[in-house]
């Protein structure tokens, strides 16, 4: 709260924190049953990383940045390799 009584509003940052998010939605949403947030965060703690659905929601939404160890445990959840994960090898 600030000195005048209102309330800030938080604001977007100004670049996106991850390039991965987006991707990690998308591809989450096509998988065949459909992948939800906290399906992922079971899947990606069988590799020994914890993630809370709040935490996967701030990644897609490229709110917060992602580890290298927690994108490998992604890929290996959603079961795809890591350029697919970067949307690198899409043709």
């Amino acid at each position: 709260m600030c000195h005048t009584g209102t309330y800030l509003k938080r604001e977007k940052p100004p670049h996106p924190r991850n390039l991965i998010g987006p991707n990690i939605r998308r591809l989450r949403k096509a998988a065949k049953p459909r992948i939800s947030q906290e399906d992922l965060c079971g899947r990606v703690a069988k590799y020994g990383v914890i993630l809370t659905r709040p935490q996967v929601a701030k990644i897609e939404a490229a709110r917060r940045p992602v580890f290298d160890y927690e994108a490998l445990a992604i890929a290996k959840a959603l079961k795809l390799s890591l350029p697919r994960l970067f949307g690198l090898n899409e043709g």
